[in-house]
């Protein structure tokens, strides 16, 4: 067993678990011990206060408008700790709704609500939803990031925002750019459900390498067999750039 040791605060599981994002932390915690990493699991609930001092990883998920709306009201009590979080380089996922709190605002039928102000965006809506299957590009992983996209919302990047990746199927953050997601210090957002990380392995390990990198100066991470996951992601894959799987 190593010495090392990650703690991960899941927000919100009661209210932010659409499309099964709550898969996404057995990831993290399985692919922690597979490699003998000691990992903590912390659920954040509605009523709690948390501090993010000793959290190495942070993980937000999707929920509906009403959900996402009561997080953002808890969350804002505790933007001070995030956005210390944040800049210091702790590492955080946020999917769909919860990326969408990352921003300054957010539209809620013809109302602004206001964001976390994490990161440099913004999200208004349109029409018609972005429904469908999606893969991207992008170069924190060596594969393309399939899954499951629909929102109505449509997500504006600031000037100093990387995109996560750019699409190759499917609709991305507004159906128009080509890109999809965030990559802010070592934040990553994005819209894609599925969960997000049982077929896309590498992107578990960035969270992790980036969390460990932080906490010890060394994100280095033994290898895993991975080929359950890749055949996912490939069989995916390929149906998408076929046509086969249609949006």
């Amino acid at each position: 067993m190593s010495e090392k040791s990650l703690r991960i605060a899941h927000l919100y599981p009661e209210l932010l678990n659409l499309y099964g994002d709550g898969g996404n932390i057995l990831v993290l915690r399985k692919r922690l011990e597979w490699r003998g990493i000691r990992c903590e699991v912390e659920e954040v609930h509605i009523d709690d206060r948390p501090s993010f001092s000793d959290v190495d990883i942070a993980f937000i998920g999707g929920g509906s408008d009403r959900e996402q709306r009561i997080v953002c009201e808890h969350l804002l009590a505790e933007r001070e700790e995030l956005v210390s979080f944040v800049e210091d380089g702790g590492a955080l996922g946020a999917v769909c709704g919860g990326y969408q709190l990352l921003g300054h605002s957010y539209l809620m039928g013809d109302e602004e609500v206001e964001g976390l102000s994490l990161v440099d965006l913004y999200t208004d809506r349109g029409a018609p939803r972005l429904i469908g299957n999606i893969a991207i590009e992008s170069r924190i992983v060596d594969r393309p990031i399939v899954g499951y996209e629909n929102h109505g919302g449509r997500t504006h990047l600031g000037s100093g925002v990387e995109p996560l990746g750019r699409v190759i199927h499917g609709h991305g953050n507004d159906g128009k750019t080509g890109y999809e997601g965030c990559l802010y210090k070592n934040v990553v957002g994005t819209y894609i459900h599925g969960p997000l990380l049982p077929k896309n392995p590498g992107v578990a390990d960035y969270l992790i390498s980036r969390a460990l990198e932080r906490k010890y100066g060394d994100g280095s991470l033994e290898p895993l067999d991975d080929a359950a996951e890749l055949a996912a992601n490939e069989t995916m894959y390929q149906r998408l750039i076929s046509g086969e799987e249609k949006e």
